[in-house]
């Protein structure tokens, strides 16, 4: 008897850890692609979803994403931590017009946008420097 219980707490144990938790991607050691300024775009269009994702293994806080609404089509566009956008003074929200500057990458197959600067309300948020590297990051190499 003792046996069939250790037996039923290890398959419970291994059925709960089969689960990705709640907000997690579906393929946590996906790396997010660098930033490129050979395939630097601009786009213009109105916010559809202001998305917060929290998990990343290595990263902690994704950041924001915004779902933007183009002319051709809807893009998911990377800004940055959420604190360091608050900080600069922005915030996003459905139906905002937006003008975004940024590397164009795909990330689990679908188009996305590493955004460089964003332009809202006349206003531009500067997350990273022409090469790329987020103004979040300070003086690190």
């Amino acid at each position: 008897m003792k046996l069939l219980g250790k037996i039923g707490c290890f398959v419970a144990a291994a059925c709960i850890a089969a689960v990705p938790s709640v907000g997690q991607p579906a393929n946590p050691g996906m790396r997010m692609p660098r930033y490129d300024s050979s395939t630097e775009t601009n786009i213009k269009g109105t916010v559809e979803d202001v998305l917060h994702p929290q998990y990343s293994s290595r990263r902690g806080n994704m950041g924001i994403h915004l779902m933007v609404k183009t002319e051709t089509g809807t893009i998911e566009v990377h800004l940055g931590p959420s604190s360091y956008v608050t900080q600069q003074g922005f915030a996003f929200a459905k139906g905002d017009a937006v003008e975004v500057a940024g590397s164009k990458v795909t990330i689990a197959g679908a188009p996305a946008v590493i955004a460089r600067e964003v332009v809202k309300d006349g206003k531009t948020l500067t997350l990273r420097d022409k090469t790329g590297r987020p103004k979040w990051a300070g003086r690190r190499s």
